[in-house]
């Protein structure tokens, strides 16, 4: 334990995105001490000369990946990597009794065969795959509280999963009606130079892209079919918009029963969200903007009910690097530690 008998934490992958949420988040928080921060490409530097606005406040060097020095000095890792690396450093650091919880693709999948259909590669891991916990508290609960593995899922599914929980659980959509429509800002594609990520090709642009085959539609169905209990094929196309944090996504679904109006699922989703002080469903005729998530680890719900074709459409925001990547990594740290699930995360982001 550290100072005050704080957790010890470390971020393997912290020069990224998602690594410097995490480090913003874990050095405030109050139950941890943030003990070692790694990752190969800028190992030797400091933290505060990759981001000099952190200052004196992380006085930490980027080290090289040393897992068994790692485990020796962290009980909890969080992995920040592309897909692919994790899987190769999670069951060494398990061994030596860390508590992981991987914020890439690697452990979000019950079988790893859709892994690596969509994603590539040889797996050798099944037998620590299969104790992985899927890291949506909203939905898992008492599995993250007592997981030791976590795979934290993609920023697009928390988005498009908690707006489609309800319906899929409780059966009040034609399932296979889902259609996703979703939007990111550009840092869902990473610190990594991209052409179609540069000022001159994102601003004053909106498009599609992946269509039909992003890899984020096989864990939603995943997640869907679970929820339903037989399996679910969606609709799900994503956008880039010229803003730097954020999702909105709206969903579509035709409704079972053409009788329930707007009011009858407000009701229902602020009661399946009763206990998940992280999902706010708005009042009758609010819907989100992706502006009111920023900064914080909050997902706005939005529902609507079209009498006209009987379709409900229900939309989601969140801030794409916490609700739907680091907050929520931080949020599952929570549950597994048994602390109060809202400890360390921002409510409130600053508007406008």
């Amino acid at each position: 334990m550290g100072d005050a008998g704080r957790v010890l934490v470390g971020i393997i992958g912290a020069s990224g995105y998602g690594g410097v949420q995490l480090v913003r988040l874990l050095i405030d928080h109050p139950g941890v001490e943030l003990s070692y921060l790694g990752g190969e490409s800028s190992a030797g530097k400091s933290f505060a000369q990759l981001y000099p606005h952190f200052g004196d406040r992380v006085n930490l060097m980027i080290e090289p990946i040393d897992l068994d020095a790692i485990a020796a000095r962290c009980q909890v890792v969080f992995l920040s990597l592309p897909n692919g690396l994790a899987l190769e450093m999670v069951p060494t650091l398990l061994a030596k009794g860390c508590k992981v919880l991987d914020l890439s693709a690697d452990y979000r999948f019950f079988d790893l065969e859709t892994y690596k259909a969509w994603y590539g590669g040889d797996r050798t891991d099944e037998t620590i795959a299969e104790t992985a916990v899927y890291g949506l508290p909203e939905l898992y609960r008492s599995r993250i509280a007592e997981a030791q593995l976590i795979g934290c899922p993609g920023c697009y599914p928390t988005a498009s999963l908690l707006a489609l929980a309800p319906l899929m659980k409780q059966g009040l959509i034609d399932p296979d009606s889902a259609i996703i429509d979703a939007k990111s800002g550009t840092s869902g594609g990473g610190r990594v130079a991209k052409t179609n990520l540069l000022l001159a090709e994102a601003d004053n642009s909106l498009g599609a892209y992946n269509v039909a085959g992003h890899r984020h539609t096989p864990e939603i169905e995943q997640i869907c079919s679970d929820l339903s209990g037989h399996e679910i094929t969606v609709q799900f196309t994503p956008h880039l918009v010229p803003m730097v944090r954020g999702i909105l996504a709206t969903v579509y679904a035709n409704l079972r029963d053409p009788g329930l109006v707007r009011e009858d699922l407000i009701t229902i989703y602020t009661a399946f969200y009763r206990a998940s002080e992280w999902v706010k469903v708005l009042p009758s005729g609010v819907y989100p903007q992706t502006k009111w998530a920023c900064g914080t680890n909050v997902c706005y719900l939005g529902i609507e009910v079209d009498p006209r074709t009987d379709r409900v459409i229900v939309i989601s925001a969140i801030d794409n690097l916490l609700k739907g990547q680091a907050g929520q990594a931080v949020q599952c740290l929570n549950l597994m530690m048994g602390w109060k699930e809202t400890l360390g995360l921002p409510q409130l982001g600053f508007y406008p």
